[in-house]
C-alpha cells in the first residue's frame, strides 16, 4: 500500500465466504500487513475451548462470551501499531458488532484513523446455500454446530450484511474478480 494514505482493511463475511484466502491475496497484492484472527488467536481460542469444553466450536456461547473481547483487542491494538509503524493492514474476522453496530463501527473506524489509517470494510457476501456447501466441503470443527442446525444458521446474524458504509464483493466470483472489486473499495470515497 502507498504511505499515503494508508488502508486499514476490515474483511468481513459469513462463514466459509473465503475471508482468509481474499484476506491474504490482497495483502499480498498491496503490500499490507495481514492480520487473521484465527491465525493470531486461534491457538488461545483452542486452548481455552478445551477448559470450557466447547469441543472446538468457536460459536460456543461460553468461549465467546469468554474471547471476544480479548481476540479483536488483540487484532485492533495490532492493528494499530502496524499502521503507526507506516504499514497498512488487512484484518481478517467476522466483525459482527462492528459491522452490525453503527457505534462499534465508529469507535473501530476513529482508533484506526487515529493512527493514521483509512478505514474500509469489506463485506464478503456468499449466498447461504453456498456456505453450507463450503463447510461441508472443509469438514472443519468450527462449523459442526452450523451443519447441525443448518436452518437456524441461515438465519442467523452472522449472514447479516452490515449496516454500516461498505463495500460488498461477491465471494462466489474468480480470486481476480474479487481483488478488482476489493481494489475498487480502496479507491473509493477518497
Amino acid at each position: 500500500m502507498s504511505a499515503d494514505p494508508l488502508y486499514a482493511v476490515l474483511l468481513t463475511g459469513p462463514p466459509a465466504s473465503g475471508k482468509s484466502v481474499l484476506g491474504a491475496a490482497l495483502a499480498r497484492d498491496t503490500g499490507a500487513t495481514l492480520l487473521d484472527q484465527d491465525v493470531m488467536t486461534g491457538p488461545l481460542t483452542t486452548v481455552l475451548s478445551d477448559i470450557l469444553g466447547a469441543d472446538g466450536d468457536l460459536d460456543h456461547p461460553l468461549l465467546r462470551q469468554a474471547t471476544r473481547r480479548a481476540t479483536y483487542d488483540a487484532l485492533l491494538d495490532t492493528a494499530v501499531h502496524n499502521v503507526e509503524a507506516g504499514n497498512g493492514v488487512v484484518m481478517v474476522a467476522p466483525f459482527t458488532t462492528e459491522r452490525t453496530v453503527s457505534a462499534a463501527w465508529e469507535r473501530v473506524r476513529l482508533r484506526l484513523r487515529r493512527a493514521g489509517a483509512e478505514p474500509r470494510l469489506i463485506w464478503l457476501a456468499c449466498p447461504g446455500e453456498e456456505l453450507v456447501r463450503r463447510m461441508r466441503e472443509r469438514a472443519a470443527t468450527r462449523d459442526r454446530s452450523k451443519l447441525a442446525d443448518v436452518r437456524a444458521f441461515l438465519t442467523s446474524p452472522a449472514l447479516r450484511p452490515p449496516v454500516v458504509e461498505h463495500t460488498a464483493v461477491d465471494a462466489t466470483a474468480s480470486m481476480a474478480e474479487q481483488l478488482r472489486q476489493a481494489r475498487q473499495a480502496l479507491r473509493a470515497h477518497r
